[in-house]
């Protein structure tokens, strides 16, 4: 699954696909959290992290390190606390500082300062964090959505396939 969640982020060199393909490969984890546990599912994201780092496009890169790769896996712990209103402000907080960080990040490697842009480049940050929240959110449904098809769909059928 970690060879599977490289080879998705290799794609992320196609023109847009920047942000799709990260949370694309994150969900490779999420079926190895889900059929061997919170040890194994860190385990691929860590190998896939590694090998992301070394072959992949950088923002996309950054994207699925700092955030998309191991989203599901703290996706799961998060929600052990079984509150949606104490697990939707925790999620929402870390996507936030994620996003700033890989920005700032982003920013610093490329020696642009956003406070010496136009009014535009003032607010930045702030625009791509109301476009991206509500993505976000819709993210984590998906995810949530995709756990029980995996379930339900796919998982009766590999262990047919494989007795």
């Amino acid at each position: 699954m970690s060879a599977l969640a490289v080879v998705i982020m290799l794609t992320a060199y196609f023109p847009y696909l920047t942000y799709a393909v990260p949370a694309f490969a994150g969900l490779c984890i999420m079926v190895v959290l889900l059929e061997l546990g919170n040890k194994w599912a860190v385990s691929a994201y860590i190998v896939s992290a590694v090998l992301t780092v070394l072959l992949c496009e950088p923002e996309a890169m950054l994207m699925y390190v700092f955030l998309l790769g191991y989203y599901p896996i703290l996706k799961a712990v998060i929600e052990r606390i079984n509150k949606p209103f104490f697990e939707w402000p925790i999620k929402i907080v870390v996507f936030n500082a994620v996003v700033i960080l890989v920005y700032s990040f982003i920013a610093k490697l490329f020696g642009v300062n956003l406070s010496d842009t136009n009014d535009f480049g003032k607010y930045t940050v702030y625009i791509v964090l109301a476009v991206a929240n509500p993505v976000f959110v819709v993210y984590d449904i998906t995810i949530s959505k995709m756990a029980i098809f995996y379930f339900y769909r796919v998982q009766p059928k590999l262990k047919k396939f494989f007795k």
